[in-house]
């Protein structure tokens, strides 16, 4: 029981942090004209709670171990930038296009490995995360890249980075999230997918 209420507080916090990742992302494409320290300081927020929730995921027993297997390293890294922005906002406003970039890489890569494990696992929605994958690799390549200039547009960017990393991690946690409601047929199917990938390995 307790197993499953940390499960249920991992995605649920997954899912919340993962709709003001868009929230953000949204409010910056519509206004790429707000400040940069308060921006900074609001990202520096979101990381820090993303980052925790990331640790409990990792440590919960997520029955497809999909969603939150990258995210023990992931979620000290945005933990240690989130209080790195808050406490020193001033230095952290020039390169938080380049720091925000870094970090949709890189998830975007990470979750590219999740997509391959899920199709083998057999989840059917496997191309929803590959896609919003791709996506954000491509939005975070672009934003470290900074191939536009103006500030303006800089932000705007980052927004649609932002709401890329967003959809992508909501996406993961409403497909590839499975909670334990009855251990035994859980075990079942684990043991099924198991002994299938063992005559998949004879075969070959």
């Amino acid at each position: 029981m307790r197993t499953s209420k940390t499960i249920k507080a991992a995605k649920l916090g997954y899912i919340i942090t993962s709709l003001f990742f868009c929230g953000a992302g949204i409010l910056l494409m519509i206004w790429p004209g707000l400040s940069a320290e308060i921006i900074c300081k609001v990202m520096g927020s979101l990381l820090l709670i993303c980052g925790i929730i990331k640790i409990i995921g990792y440590f919960s027993r997520d029955l497809y171990r999909l969603a939150f297997q990258f995210d023990l390293a992931f979620g000290l890294l945005s933990s240690a930038l989130g209080l790195v922005m808050l406490f020193d906002t001033d230095g952290m406003i020039a390169i938080l296009h380049f720091i925000i970039g870094i970090l949709a890489l890189a998830d975007g890569l990470f979750k590219i490995q999740t997509t391959v494990d899920a199709k083998k696992f057999g989840i059917t929605k496997w191309w929803v995360i590959g896609l919003t994958s791709a996506a954000t690799v491509i939005f975070g390549l672009i934003l470290i890249l900074k191939p536009f200039t103006g500030a303006a547009v800089l932000m705007t960017l980052t927004g649609i980075t932002l709401l890329a990393e967003g959809v992508l991690n909501l996406c993961v946690a409403l497909c590839a999230v499975k909670i334990m409601k009855n251990r035994k047929t859980d075990m079942r199917i684990v043991e099924s997918y198991g002994n299938y990938l063992d005559e998949e390995e004879e075969r070959l």
